[in-house]
């Protein structure tokens, strides 16, 4: 990493504060930093980072720019504030989770006002973001993906190059289906187990020991669906259901429509209709087991 090389950072929410703090502590770069929130990029700048009034002060001041936003309408909104300004950072990083046409779109677009773009979101906990152990999808040219690796590995333990731009959003949405689909699947294992007479931990503990074992039954299993913890504030049903409805348009343009897929983004959405739309997503099992009633629609 080149210590002439200057990087920005814009969005510091759940998981862009964390990682923007590994940036600036492993980086041995400068880091400019923006937020909404003045709170967050208070907290950066203790660390060391420095502080931009506005996202394309950021783009003035940096070689390479990293983006974590909730959507890629918020991407697009960002990119055209740097592209508008007189100068121009010369590499974009999404690390935020955008739909994969949109991400394509916007790439060629970049390309044609000289600015390359990667795309780079990111998978895991939001300590994982903390500890810095990610798993970073990354989409773009070897050339670009190789400049911007040294960066990523800050804020991740796993790097993965995809292929060509939106091949990273591909993979993480996909990989978020997945667990979406498999917290799904535990609920439903954990409900049969309990009305069985079965204690939750320790059936997710004996199932670990077997076939049945997953990151997401150690993970959201063991620590959120068995405990019944569905904290507000990490990765809140809105989110997935955000990133499940991305998977669903890729099979949309695919020309295939998923049952379970389709079955879980369904109950996700009810879920938040009957008030967890801002708990963890694993609180879907409440609707799963019948501790919560699905919103009847009011009639006309």
């Amino acid at each position: 990493m080149s210590q002439a090389t200057i990087l920005g950072f814009i969005g510091l929410g759940v998981m862009g504060e964390p990682m923007c703090a590994n940036l600036v502590r492993k980086s041995g770069a400068t880091v400019h930093v923006f937020d909404m929130a003045g709170d967050a990029m208070a907290r950066v700048v203790e660390k060391g980072g420095i502080a931009q009034a506005s996202a394309a002060a950021v783009g003035e001041t940096s070689d390479i720019v990293f983006l974590s936003l909730p959507s890629i309408v918020e991407v697009e909104a960002v990119t055209a504030q740097l592209v508008a300004a007189p100068k121009r950072p010369r590499l974009i990083v999404d690390m935020s989770t955008s739909d994969v046409a949109r991400t394509r779109a916007l790439a060629a677009k970049l390309k044609e006002a000289g600015i390359a773009y990667v795309d780079a979101p990111v998978a895991r906990t939001k300590q994982a973001a903390i500890d810095g152990t990610l798993l970073i999808s990354v989409g773009g040219t070897a050339e670009d993906v190789a400049t911007v690796r040294p960066y990523l590995a800050c804020m991740g333990s796993d790097v993965l190059h995809c292929g060509g731009i939106g091949s990273g959003q591909l993979v993480k949405i996909l990989n978020n289906m997945m667990v979406f689909m498999t917290v799904n699947a535990l609920s439903e294992v954990l409900t049969i187990g309990r009305r069985a007479g079965m204690d939750g931990e320790a059936l997710f503990e004996l199932l670990s020991q077997g076939s049945a074992d997953s990151f997401v039954l150690r993970n959201h299993g063991m620590k959120s669906l068995a405990r019944d913890q569905f904290p507000e504030k990490t990765f809140p049903m809105t989110y997935a259901i955000k990133d499940a409805r991305l998977a669903l348009s890729l099979a949309d343009a695919a020309d295939f429509r998923p049952h379970i897929a389709w079955y879980t983004y369904d109950l996700m959405c009810r879920a938040s209709e009957a008030g967890l739309a801002q708990n963890y997503h694993p609180a879907m099992i409440q609707l799963v087991d019948g501790r919560i009633s699905p919103v009847t629609p009011t009639p006309d």
